[in-house]
């Protein structure tokens, strides 16, 4: 779906955060605890840099104008979704494959919810009308060298 001018940096933020989740996911199965502690702790510099300001942008504006709009269900999913997120990102903080595996699967499903429901609801109920988002875009924390990841073990 073609989006909003208002919505267009957010959701190319989200192709980051898919390859984010696709390449923790590969890490936290990996078996290896330093490609987790080193991924983990990637991926908690990541949430800090990029995601937090993304949801604290999108909880500013977004999820107002749908609360207004009545879509009251899809804005708890979200804020749900978010502080999910945030405590996985604070668990690894130290090694941990299970949160690893957690958030980066529960990240790739925020995604999708997001891009298929959230911002369709959002531009549905004309959200960016008048461009309600006007904040500078951030560098993708795919521009940092990330750990490598380990690749797909068949």
């Amino acid at each position: 779906m073609k989006r909003t001018p208002a919505l267009q940096d957010l959701s190319r933020e989200h192709h980051d955060a898919l390859k984010l989740a696709r390449h923790g996911k590969l890490a936290a199965l990996s078996g290896d605890a330093a490609t987790v502690a080193a991924y983990g702790a990637h991926v908690a510099r990541c949430f800090d840099n990029e995601m937090e300001p993304h949801f604290r942008e999108e909880e500013s504006e977004l999820l107002p104008f749908l609360a207004a709009a009545g879509d009251g269900e899809l804005v708890w999913r979200t804020l749900a979704e978010h502080a999910e997120l945030r405590a996985l990102a604070i668990a690894l903080r130290q090694p941990d494959a299970a949160a690893l595996l957690r958030f980066s699967e529960l990240l790739t499903a925020h995604v999708r919810f997001e891009e298929r429901e959230l911002f369709a609801a959002a531009q549905a109920a004309g959200f960016g009308a008048a461009d309600a988002l006007s904040a500078a875009p951030r560098p993708p924390c795919a521009a940092a060298r990330p750990p490598a990841a380990p690749a797909l073990r068949r």
